[in-house]
Order: structure tokens, then C-alpha cells, then sequence
């Protein structure tokens, strides 16, 4: 059997962009989280550790940077929905292994669409926020593997990275 195609959304009938209506689609709750991580050396994962990097409070500022961005998303992506976004939980998670930070970004809201970018723009905006921070004590850091690990809610139901 032929493998069906998924009609991209974003684009009308003549291939152009838009923005999809969303009019008729039941508001639901949903959520949506995401993961990147930001590599960088064990000296300086222990300076962000400590909490007196040069510019401040390095994951508190991540943290704030990264709330700030889900709910603005729609202000950098051009064809996302404003949302009424009821709750963004950024964490910032040190791990001596990488060396480096996790950032992981939990979006919920009740309406019409889905938030998986609320929640990919807040990890990525956490990240560069860590890099921003450090950047003078390490330029070769790397903001790697941004992604989306589950979503839930709406017509497409439930998802989670495998």
C-alpha cells in the first residue's frame, strides 16, 4: 500500500505561506516539552555552577530567558498563533558527563493549537542566554541537539521521541 503524504499546513493551495485557521478546531489542553544542551568545559559548567560568573546568575537568567521567549514566540516565528500560554516550566539541568547544561522547556495551554514551538524557542533562547553569559570565559562552547521530546493534545494526539 502507498504511503501517504502529509500535507504540509503552512502553505495554500498555491504553494505560498499563511497562517493555518484555526478556527474550527476544539480548544483542548496541551502540552508540549523540549530538550537542547549547551557543551561546554568542566571549568567553566563549575563557574555556572558556582552562580558568579562575571554577568550574574547565569541560570537564573537562562531560566527567565527562556519564560520570556515561549510566551513571545509568536513574535519570532512568523506564521505561529499568539498564545494564552497557562504555564512555561524552563529547567536547567547541570550534568558533569557532557560537560555542560540540559535545558528542558514544559509549555501548557488550553486552545486551539499546539505549543511544541513555545517550547522549542524557550530551550533555544535558554541556551543562547547560558552561551551570552559565558561566552567571554569560553567562545567554543556548543548549543547542540534542540528537539522536541513529547507533545500531547489536539487532533494529532499523543507523541513522544522514541
Amino acid at each position: 500500500m502507498p504511503r501517504r503524504t502529509k500535507k504540509l499546513t503552512h502553505l495554500n493551495r498555491s504553494g505560498d505561506a499563511r497562517m493555518v485557521d484555526v478556527s474550527a478546531k476544539a480548544a483542548t489542553e496541551r502540552v508540549a516539552v523540549a530538550e537542547g544542551r549547551v557543551i561546554m568545559a568542566p571549568k567553566t559548567l563549575a563557574l555556572v555552577r558556582k552562580g558568579n560568573a562575571k554577568k550574574g546568575d547565569v541560570l537564573g537568567a537562562a531560566r527567565i530567558a527562556g519564560i520570556q521567549a515561549a510566551k513571545r514566540t509568536h513574535e519570532l516565528i512568523p506564521l505561529c498563533h499568539p498564545l494564552a500560554i497557562s504555564q512555561i516550566e524552563v529547567e536547567l539541568i547541570p550534568d558533569a558527563k557532557l560537560p555542560g547544561i540540559v535545558a528542558r522547556a514544559r509549555v501548557k495551554v488550553a486552545g486551539k493549537t499546539g505549543v511544541e514551538m513555545e517550547a522549542l524557542t524557550a530551550v533555544s533562547v535558554a541556551c543562547l542566554t547560558i552561551y551570552d553569559m559565558v561566552k567571554a570565559v569560553e567562545r567554543g562552547m556548543r548549543i547542540e541537539g534542540i528537539r522536541l521530546l513529547e507533545k500531547s493534545g489536539g487532533r494529532s494526539g499523543h507523541y513522544r521521541i522514541a
